[in-house]
């Protein structure tokens, strides 16, 4: 079975060519994927190998953890699994009013003056 190594501390000129031919010094590697940013494209400075076994998993982590790429100390450790996202995208969508006393868009306690203009 397959096992999932996150890589981190990636130089942003890393490839995955690069990083397969490292892993491959440790086993066959099943997979890799460095992520990067949607909108531009770029490295975030991290990635995932999977491994054919987790003999050469533990290899790999042993041999490559705090070790030199692209002049960087990689770290290589087991992947978690991913979190449970609260659907939404995580920002405030409800709207409505809020509980500091907030009700409109200007003061209704000024002076006349500014209510004539309404």
């Amino acid at each position: 079975m397959a096992k999932k190594l996150y890589v981190g501390n990636l130089s942003y000129d890393t490839k995955e060519d690069g990083l397969k031919a490292l892993f491959a010094k440790a086993g066959q590697v099943e997979s890799c994927q460095i992520i990067t940013d949607k909108y531009s494209g770029r490295s975030k400075g991290f990635g995932f190998v999977e491994m054919a076994s987790d003999e050469e998993a533990a290899k790999a982590v042993e041999m490559l953890n705090n070790s030199e790429l692209d002049g960087r100390n990689i770290t290589v450790a087991e992947a978690r699994p991913m979190a449970d996202r609260p659907a939404g995208g995580g920002f405030n969508r409800g709207g409505g009013f809020r509980d500091r006393g907030d009700r409109g868009g200007f003061n209704r306690n000024r002076d006349s003056r500014s209510n004539d203009r309404w």
